[in-house]
């Protein structure tokens, strides 16, 4: 654990940073911003949930920031964490907080101070995104506990996770550009596709490697 967050050390010091950035951005506009902060969206793209503006300010910045550490922590204690420490996929438990982090209080502050902010169309598009660059990752992801499809059949076999992972990339990728049509929706319709895309995105592969898993025993 002491080598992994010594080797990890700037990177988790600088998407830190970067998470607590918002916090800066609200002590500038602090004079500017309302004492209610619209801080969540129904599915018709509608404000359905508000915030004091020091909750709003510092309280979800700094819950992100708790989230961020938690997944650093639980990849460190991984038995298998050399698997995601070697690889590029640490990139992604380091800068997907920090990155929709900053995303999110965009939003949320062009919202407070009035501008129009359509998040039916942003929130497909950011996802389908997100979606793309885990789905280019998958494939090179290698066993561990915390990162990948992890059943107990692709824990025990590493082909069954190598195959896997190499039909669940594709299926990720496909299902990003997918999620970011839904940006040309509006309204439940989006929200109903994106949710059946992100289903099919995890039930195909997770079928494929039990039936994988199955085929393989009866030979065995």
């Amino acid at each position: 654990m002491r080598d992994y967050l010594k080797k990890n050390k700037w990177r988790m010091v600088s998407t830190s940073v970067i998470i607590l950035l918002p916090i800066l951005g609200g002590l500038l506009l602090w004079n500017k911003l309302p004492d209610k902060i619209p801080y969540h969206w129904g599915v018709n793209g509608e404000v359905d949930g508000w915030a004091s503006k020091p909750t709003a300010v510092f309280l979800l910045p700094l819950f992100m920031l708790a989230m961020q550490w938690f997944c650093i922590l639980c990849t460190g204690l991984d038995p298998k964490a050399k698997n995601v420490t070697t690889t590029k996929m640490m990139g992604i438990v380091l800068w997907i907080i920090p990155m929709l982090n900053l995303f999110l209080h965009v939003m949320v502050y062009l919202a407070a101070l009035g501008r129009e902010v359509s998040m039916e169309v942003m929130m497909p598009l950011v996802m389908g995104v997100l979606f793309i660059v885990i789905g280019n990752y998958l494939p090179k992801c290698k066993q561990s506990y915390t990162m990948g499809i992890k059943l107990p059949w692709t824990l025990s076999d590493e082909e069954n996770w190598n195959k896997t992972h190499r039909l669940a990339g594709k299926l990720w990728v496909a299902g990003g550009l997918l999620t970011m049509a839904c940006a040309l929706l509006s309204g439940v319709w989006a929200f109903i596709v994106m949710m059946s895309i992100l289903v099919v995105m995890c039930a195909v592969p997770t079928v494929y490697s039990y039936r994988y898993y199955k085929k393989h025993k009866k030979e065995e």
